[in-house]
């Protein structure tokens, strides 16, 4: 078979690791593809002088690389949504080139359109590195369960967040100063807020949800929250009450619709999601003849998500080709997504109160108001007086009426800050 040629547009870290790995790996790569795969050009602002680029023509213009270089496959690592990375995604495609991109923020936004387009052109367009770097999650999904029907899937899916929790956790430290050491090795962005604002982790969410369920990517019905508010004392408490706090993403099939939800969650210490700490990523699925399936993994990164680039690039070499969400872009069928005050299960709440009496006659009457049901309540201390925090958890309901008995306790005149929610997961 005669060699594939291949570009790549963006040469940062991931870019970086690609060039490496297709030079490092050359000899097996070419084993296991049955052909050589050989870079052929490259595009970024600036010619990295420590990469192994030789024989590679270099553009500084990605765009014009699309347009003019001669490539089988073009490899898409420069980021974003729109702008640069879309045009030349798209260029490629116009040309009948394979695509394979890291860029969840691209397919969740574009995707259903692009993997039209490849479709309409016969050709791949191919997306593994997108969600949890090095974590084979996508094939996964789309051809080791495609015999299944899934009911959940489910995940940490920002290494950022999840360093930041777990330090938090280990050092009883807050979270602006963990996030400031974060940043200084590097496992945070200067400007973190897709990381911790949970974005990052709805992109890769929606993805996920697309493969799982068949249905069409959809960015826009994601509810999402963020960590900011997340403290040492809520760390403490879950600790205490034999809980984990993760940034999680939740997609479930509900007999209403499709849940589709980003926040922090607190998760029970011993369960398969609770013991994953540090920067890696983890992903459960849960399917009707497999059951439960635990994917753990470094998920982002040069080298592991160079291997995710290079393992569809490995695909398109030797032919082999799956539709981009499992099934044509065409048969996906529209979400219908499930209200989130449909949801049901427990819920954490820290509050901080005068502590005065019969503040809790007050808490208790919202609660019940409400029909909600308390479980525990935690309380260190009395201070007359004073401010204290109060911890409480309550048993399984829906979360319409759990947010009515905050907008009740928050109007009670002892209490001096707003509630702070986290749900619980039984997983």
């Amino acid at each position: 078979m005669d060699e594939l040629k291949i570009a790549i547009a963006g040469l940062g870290t991931v870019g970086g690791g690609t060039v490496t790995l297709l030079h490092r790996n050359a000899r097996l790569l070419e084993t296991r593809a049955g052909r050589p795969l050989r870079l052929v050009a490259a595009a970024a602002l600036e010619k990295p002088a420590d990469l192994p680029l030789e024989g590679a023509a270099f553009f500084g213009d990605a765009r014009a690389m699309a347009r003019e270089a001669d490539y089988d496959v073009l490899v898409e690592l420069i980021g974003g949504a729109s702008g640069v990375a879309l045009d030349v995604v798209t260029e490629a495609l116009s040309r009948g080139r394979h695509v394979v991109t890291a860029n969840k923020a691209m397919v969740a936004h574009h995707g259903l359109a692009l993997a039209g387009k490849a479709e309409a052109a016969g050709v791949t367009f191919a997306f593994e590195p997108a969600v949890a770097g090095g974590i084979p999650v996508i094939k996964s999904l789309r051809e080791g369960l495609a015999a299944n029907t899934l009911s959940q899937v489910y995940g940490i899916l920002n290494g950022t967040c999840n360093y930041i929790l777990t330090t938090m956790r280990e050092t009883g430290r807050e979270f602006a100063d963990v996030l400031a050491e974060a940043q200084s090795l590097g496992y945070a962005e200067a400007d973190p807020s897709f990381d911790i604002d949970g974005i990052d982790t709805a992109h890769k969410l929606a993805i996920l949800t697309s493969l799982a369920f068949g249905t069409a990517v959809d960015f826009s019905k994601v509810h999402v929250e963020g960590i900011r508010r997340v403290s040492a004392f809520d760390i403490r408490s879950a600790e205490e009450l034999g809980y984990r706090i993760k940034l999680l993403g939740i997609a479930r099939r509900t007999e209403t619709g499709i849940e589709q939800r980003v926040h922090p969650c607190m998760v029970p210490i011993n369960s398969s999601i609770g013991c994953v700490d540090g920067v890696f990523n983890a992903v459960v699925a849960e399917g009707d003849f497999v059951g439960r399936t635990v994917f753990e993994g470094r998920g982002a990164g040069a080298m592991p998500t160079a291997s995710a680039v290079v393992a569809d690039i490995l695909d398109i070499a030797t032919g082999r080709r799956t539709p981009s969400f499992g099934v044509p872009a065409s048969a996906l069928a529209p979400l219908v997504p499930a209200s989130l005050d449909d949801h049901r299960g427990a819920f954490y709440i820290r509050l901080m109160v005068l502590d005065r009496p019969g503040v809790f006659a007050g808490i208790a009457a919202a609660l019940r108001d409400e029909e909600v049901s308390m479980e525990s309540v935690l309380q260190r201390g009395r201070a007359p007086g004073e401010t204290v925090p109060v911890v409480m958890t309550v048993h399984d309901t829906q979360e319409r009426s759990m947010m009515k008995a905050l907008d009740r306790i928050r109007a009670i005149q002892e209490v001096v800050e707003p509630p702070h929610m986290i749900r619980i997961e039984a997983f």
